[in-house]
């Protein structure tokens, strides 16, 4: 996901993406628990989105203040 896409979405749509990234990542994790994963580089990018999204979240509250 590109930082550029996601500086247009609102807050509750990031908040939305948040969600849906952080519930693929568990369910990756309980795959990888259970049986051999065939994509692990996803953790990491997914990771990554997160905390993408995370601080776009935090700028967009910061100028709402």
């Amino acid at each position: 996901m590109k930082i550029k896409d996601l500086r247009q979405l609102s807050i509750q749509e990031l908040t939305t993406k948040l969600e849906e990234t952080r519930k693929r990542l568990m369910e990756l994790g309980f795959q990888k628990k259970i049986a051999h994963v065939e994509k692990p580089h996803l953790f990491v990018q997914l990771r990554k989105d997160a905390a993408r999204i995370l601080t776009l979240l935090k700028e967009k509250k910061n100028e709402g203040s």
